[in-house]
Protein backbone atom coordinates (compact mmCIF):
# COMPACT_ATOMS: atom_id res chain seq x y z
CA UNK A 1 0.00 0.00 0.00
CA UNK A 2 1.35 3.43 -0.93
CA UNK A 3 2.25 5.84 1.83
CA UNK A 4 0.14 8.95 2.39
CA UNK A 5 3.04 11.22 1.38
CA UNK A 6 3.58 9.13 -1.75
CA UNK A 7 -0.07 9.57 -2.76
CA UNK A 8 0.16 13.29 -2.11
CA UNK A 9 3.28 13.49 -4.29
CA UNK A 10 1.42 11.73 -7.10
CA UNK A 11 -1.54 14.12 -6.81
CA UNK A 12 0.75 17.14 -6.78
CA UNK A 13 2.57 15.88 -9.87
CA UNK A 14 -0.79 15.42 -11.61
CA UNK A 15 -1.84 18.99 -10.83
CA UNK A 16 1.58 20.42 -11.72
CA UNK A 17 1.47 18.86 -15.21
CA UNK A 18 -1.78 20.73 -15.89
CA UNK A 19 -0.56 24.21 -14.93
CA UNK A 20 -0.23 27.03 -17.41
CA UNK A 21 3.30 28.34 -17.82
CA UNK A 22 2.10 31.78 -16.62
CA UNK A 23 -1.07 33.15 -15.07
CA UNK A 24 -1.34 35.47 -18.06
CA UNK A 25 -2.41 32.42 -20.12
CA UNK A 26 -5.67 32.30 -18.16
CA UNK A 27 -8.09 33.96 -20.55
CA UNK A 28 -11.45 32.72 -19.29
CA UNK A 29 -14.64 34.70 -18.80
CA UNK A 30 -15.04 37.26 -16.04
CA UNK A 31 -18.82 37.74 -16.18
CA UNK A 32 -21.99 36.06 -17.27
CA UNK A 33 -23.22 32.51 -17.42
CA UNK A 34 -20.79 29.70 -18.23
CA UNK A 35 -21.67 26.07 -18.84
CA UNK A 36 -18.89 23.65 -17.91
CA UNK A 37 -18.53 20.43 -19.89
CA UNK A 38 -19.39 17.15 -18.17
CA UNK A 39 -15.75 16.09 -17.81
CA UNK A 40 -15.41 19.03 -15.38
CA UNK A 41 -18.83 19.38 -13.77
CA UNK A 42 -19.81 15.72 -13.70
CA UNK A 43 -21.93 15.91 -10.56
CA UNK A 44 -24.54 18.54 -9.84
CA UNK A 45 -24.58 22.04 -11.25
CA UNK A 46 -23.07 22.57 -14.71
CA UNK A 47 -23.99 26.22 -15.43
CA UNK A 48 -22.53 29.00 -13.30
CA UNK A 49 -23.32 32.72 -13.18
CA UNK A 50 -19.94 34.33 -12.60
CA UNK A 51 -21.63 37.51 -11.39
CA UNK A 52 -22.86 35.61 -8.31
CA UNK A 53 -20.00 35.24 -5.79
CA UNK A 54 -20.93 31.78 -4.46
CA UNK A 55 -21.41 30.33 -7.93
CA UNK A 56 -18.15 31.94 -9.11
CA UNK A 57 -16.29 30.36 -6.18
CA UNK A 58 -17.83 26.93 -6.89
CA UNK A 59 -16.92 27.26 -10.57
CA UNK A 60 -13.29 28.04 -9.71
CA UNK A 61 -13.08 25.15 -7.24
CA UNK A 62 -14.35 22.72 -9.85
CA UNK A 63 -12.07 23.91 -12.64
CA UNK A 64 -8.99 23.90 -10.39
CA UNK A 65 -9.73 20.39 -9.12
CA UNK A 66 -10.91 18.74 -12.33
CA UNK A 67 -9.49 20.79 -15.19
CA UNK A 68 -6.78 19.76 -17.60
CA UNK A 69 -4.37 22.38 -18.97
CA UNK A 70 -6.72 23.41 -21.81
CA UNK A 71 -9.61 23.75 -19.35
CA UNK A 72 -7.61 25.94 -16.99
CA UNK A 73 -6.67 28.43 -19.70
CA UNK A 74 -10.16 28.41 -21.22
CA UNK A 75 -12.26 28.73 -18.07
CA UNK A 76 -10.11 30.63 -15.55
CA UNK A 77 -9.27 34.33 -15.60
CA UNK A 78 -6.00 35.62 -14.17
CA UNK A 79 -7.46 38.65 -12.38
CA UNK A 80 -10.38 36.72 -10.91
CA UNK A 81 -8.13 33.90 -9.74
CA UNK A 82 -5.72 36.26 -7.97
CA UNK A 83 -8.61 38.18 -6.40
CA UNK A 84 -10.41 35.04 -5.26
CA UNK A 85 -7.29 33.20 -4.12
CA UNK A 86 -7.18 34.28 -0.43
CA UNK A 87 -10.57 32.60 0.11
CA UNK A 88 -10.40 30.03 -2.67
CA UNK A 89 -7.16 28.56 -1.30
CA UNK A 90 -9.08 27.48 1.80
CA UNK A 91 -11.68 25.65 -0.31
CA UNK A 92 -9.40 23.58 -2.54
CA UNK A 93 -7.30 20.60 -1.52
CA UNK A 94 -3.91 21.11 0.07
CA UNK A 95 -2.29 19.57 -3.02
CA UNK A 96 -3.97 22.02 -5.40
CA UNK A 97 -3.15 24.96 -3.13
CA UNK A 98 0.53 24.02 -2.74
CA UNK A 99 1.07 23.35 -6.45
CA UNK A 100 -0.49 26.64 -7.54
CA UNK A 101 1.24 28.71 -4.84
CA UNK A 102 4.61 27.10 -5.55
CA UNK A 103 4.28 27.81 -9.27
CA UNK A 104 2.86 31.33 -8.98
CA UNK A 105 4.29 33.58 -6.28
CA UNK A 106 1.55 36.16 -6.87
CA UNK A 107 -1.01 33.70 -5.48
CA UNK A 108 1.04 33.07 -2.35
CA UNK A 109 1.56 36.84 -2.03
CA UNK A 110 -2.17 37.57 -2.34
CA UNK A 111 -2.88 35.04 0.40
CA UNK A 112 -0.29 36.62 2.72
CA UNK A 113 -1.53 40.15 1.98
CA UNK A 114 -5.12 39.20 2.79
CA UNK A 115 -4.16 37.49 6.08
Amino acid sequence: MASQSGLSDLRRAKFARRLPSALSELAGPQHGSVRLPLHLAWSGLTTFDLDRPRLRMSYYRIVLAEGQHADLVQYLDQDLLVGLWPTLRTLVSRDVREVWESAFGELADSARTAA
